[in-house]
């Protein structure tokens, strides 16, 4: 509460006021101040923190896979990849580059997933191969979109020296 004083002086004949300066009681604002602060403290909920869950094969045999549904994605350099279905020496679909746009990586996997679902019946699987000139936000470019893409099988791996001679020959590598 404000606190407003005044003290008579006597001057001579007459009796002069002498006003004391203004003085404020915050204490009720303080209170008030630490009450909400509190509330919003309690009540805001945090933002959860928004992950990608991997799962990594155990072992290190490998399984058979046909090859006519494995897609394989090898990360070049300069944003760029490289994608072929089958294996690298007699692919399905030969080797082609492409960039991680949705015209690009995105449009790939929809058509090469359309085809694997006509030739086999069976869902794709997509192998991951970063090369060592690829940046790490193009593996994780590549991870979103087998999420957006509804990919349910994929992995990452080892890139093999027949990927590299592929990506060198595109001049990605």
């Amino acid at each position: 509460m404000a606190e407003l004083t005044a003290t008579p002086q006597k001057q001579g004949a007459r009796i002069r006021t002498v006003k004391a300066p203004l003085r404020v009681d915050l204490t009720a604002m303080v209170d008030l101040a630490f009450l909400l602060i509190t509330f919003f403290i309690l009540t805001t909920t945090l933002a959860k923190p928004k992950a990608l869950d991997l799962v990594m094969p155990v072992g290190d045999e490998p399984g058979g896979v046909s090859n006519l549904r494995t897609l394989t994605l090898c990360l070049g350099k300069n944003n760029q990849l490289l994608y072929y279905l089958g294996e690298a020496d007699k692919p399905v679909v030969s080797a082609t580059l492409t960039n991680y746009g949705r015209q690009g990586l995105r449009r790939a996997i929809i058509d090469m997933k359309a085809k694997v679902k006509h030739d086999t019946g069976k869902s794709m699987i997509v192998l991951i191969k970063p090369a060592q000139s690829s940046v790490y936000e193009n593996l994780v470019n590549a991870l979103d979109e087998m999420k957006i893409t509804g990919v349910q099988q994929y992995a990452i791996g080892d890139i093999t020296p027949a990927d590299i001679n592929l990506l060198k020959g595109k001049e990605v590598y």
